[in-house]
């Protein structure tokens, strides 16, 4: 039997042929480093400690300097060098790591055969794929639409090109196997650009997107990095979006997105027709989108008259929109968003298909307002009917006569100008009179779901006592709830969801959600991540302290407490 040294376990391991493994494991046994099942031939612990290694994994080098990360060496570890609980993901197919792994000291970590597998791709040695099939995604069988996954190399669709049979165990394109390990490009004159694992984390200067897994061409004195699909982009490119044909552009300068409105470099794509320049990732921006932020569809422009518009900051996150420029907006509502805000998680919007794109009845109801009977000069409606109460509703701001009052829709003091019922005791702010009668949420999974399924109707409700799901206070007024599962939410937390004004009696600006806005709770002094805050002041409440109510009774005393932020 062949002894194996040097694998880093404390006893002897001798080489099992398959009868062997059979009569020691059962044959059913996995490898101590990778975690994956052996096979023969293979080494094990001559104490019969039940430590297994394939031979691939026994023969894998301490330490390796590999032709892809000519920084540092790579070493081989145990285990992963992080805290438990910490995940490690492997940078070439994005799975996680949980035994032994390749480690550099720049954060990079691989599983074993990833390293092993990339190493012989950098010297040519493919025997491994020699007798793989090939799957042409014209014909596959296997090609279900493009759900096949990314090639573990460029991170582009595997669909895209031909690419080797899944059997062969990696994601990975024909092409991306006979890459060239170094080429010249035009946008950098300078250096030739290296094929490598993308240690520094460098955008491609081309699409601006950092992609952490796979290989780039990159130039690390320069910190020029490009994306193996975007070092040769397509010369023309034809999109039903847009109805004039796209042509690359080579630049030296920057150039802004007439698109979306941000910064380019090096590569354009140009509209002759429409004197345009995009990025090729803006070429196929969906026309119309249903935001999760917003009751109507918006839609995409190029420009807008700036006349339009009372205000022109984004509805996420609350900064100004050239209009010069493309964004998403609804002309309506006056309601704008930036391009790259608008598309930022696919959870919050969904594309209209250009089927649906006449079908206004996708478009949700604006308000609860069911009839105006009179206006002022201004045109505020002075009288109404509204689906919540069986009389007329008028407009008042006399806040001494009813200043003890409270809103029946969100049950808080009332406060500027409200509607009322001269019949009965029935307030409601204007704000909560002109509620929808149903908004679409993303951030909610109905009950016996598994996973997120899309935007999800909320009704305007107003039945009877209520238990808020997520502030948990029990509640007479009015709520939204999912008309699909019954699950309720209080109008002050839906408010919260869907991004809208917060007004905090004591402050005279309206308190905005932010995300990744990390500050100190002006309440409660805790540190918080997502903030309500305020655009004009140095003012941040967390979700709890926004959701505080104004006045309380405490058995402790016979006054009403307020509420001091």
């Amino acid at each position: 039997m062949e002894e194996l040294k040097n694998h880093g376990h404390q006893h002897p391991l001798l080489m099992l042929n398959e009868e062997q493994l059979i009569g020691n494991g059962n044959g059913v046994v996995d490898c101590s480093r990778c975690g994956e099942k052996v096979s023969a031939p293979c080494f094990s612990c001559v104490e019969c400690c039940g430590f297994y290694l394939h031979k691939t994994c026994a023969e894998a080098p301490l330490e390796l300097n590999h032709p892809f990360h000519r920084h540092h060496p790579l070493l081989l570890l145990q285990n992963p060098p992080y805290t438990s609980g910490t995940r490690c993901v492997c940078d070439f197919c994005n799975e996680t790591c949980e035994k032994s792994i390749y480690h550099c000291s720049c954060g990079l970590d691989f599983h074993i055969k990833c390293v092993l597998f990339t190493f012989n791709i950098a010297e040519r040695n493919l025997k491994e794929l020699e007798h793989v099939a090939h799957e042409d995604p014209s014909f596959s069988s296997k090609n279900d639409g493009g759900n096949l996954g990314k090639c573990f190399v460029c991170w582009e669709p595997l669909a895209m090109y031909t690419y080797f049979s899944l059997d062969c165990g990696f994601n990975l394109h024909k092409k991306c196997a006979e890459l060239p390990l170094k080429m010249s490009h035009v946008c950098h004159r300078k250096h030739p650009l290296v094929l490598q694992f993308n240690s520094e984390r460098l955008s491609c200067k081309m699409c601006q997107v950092t992609q952490r897994r796979g290989l780039l061409y990159a130039c690390s004195p320069c910190q020029f990095g490009v994306h193996i699909e975007c070092a040769s982009p397509f010369p023309d490119i034809e999109d039903k979006s847009h109805q004039h044909q796209f042509t690359l552009f080579f630049r030296q300068n920057s150039f802004i997105c007439d698109a979306c409105g941000t910064e380019g470099h090096h590569v354009a794509y140009t509209c002759g027709t429409c004197s345009s320049m995009v990025h090729k990732k803006c070429i196929s921006l969906p026309r119309i989108i249903q935001h999760t932020w917003h009751e109507h569809r918006v839609f995409h422009t190029y420009f807008i008259h700036k006349e339009y518009f009372e205000s022109l900051n984004c509805m996420w996150c609350h900064e100004v929109v050239d209009t010069e420029y493309g964004s998403y907006f609804c002309a309506d509502c006056n309601v704008i968003f930036h391009v790259n805000c608008a598309l930022k998680g696919e959870d919050y919007y969904c594309i209209v298909s250009q089927e649906n794109e006449d079908d206004k009845s996708l478009d949700i109801p604006v308000n609860s307002i069911t009839k105006v009977l009179e206006t002022n000069d201004d045109g505020e409606a002075t009288l109404i009917e509204h689906f919540k109460h069986k009389h007329y509703l008028m407009l008042s701001d006399n806040i001494r006569e009813h200043g003890n009052k409270c809103c029946d829709g969100c049950l808080f003091l009332i406060s500027a100008k409200f509607y009322h019922c001269s019949r009965c005791d029935f307030f409601l702010h204007k704000s909560c009179a002109e509620l929808p009668k149903m908004k679409l949420c993303s951030s909610h999974t109905c009950a016996g779901t598994e996973f997120f399924s899309g935007l999800k109707p909320f009704i305007l409700t107003s039945d009877c006592m209520f238990k808020c799901e997520v502030c948990r206070y029990l509640f007479n007024g009015f709520s939204y709830k999912c008309n699909e599962c019954g699950y309720e939410v209080c109008l002050r937390c839906f408010g919260l969801t869907l991004q809208d004004a917060v007004k905090i009696p004591g402050h005279k600006h309206p308190l905005l959600l932010y995300h990744g806005n990390e500050k100190q709770c002006s309440g409660c002094g805790e540190d918080i991540f997502n903030t309500c805050s305020c655009k004009d002041c140095n003012f941040h409440l967390c979700g709890f302290c926004v959701k505080l109510p104004t006045t309380v009774n405490h058995k402790c005393d016979d006054h009403l407490l307020n509420t001091h932020l």
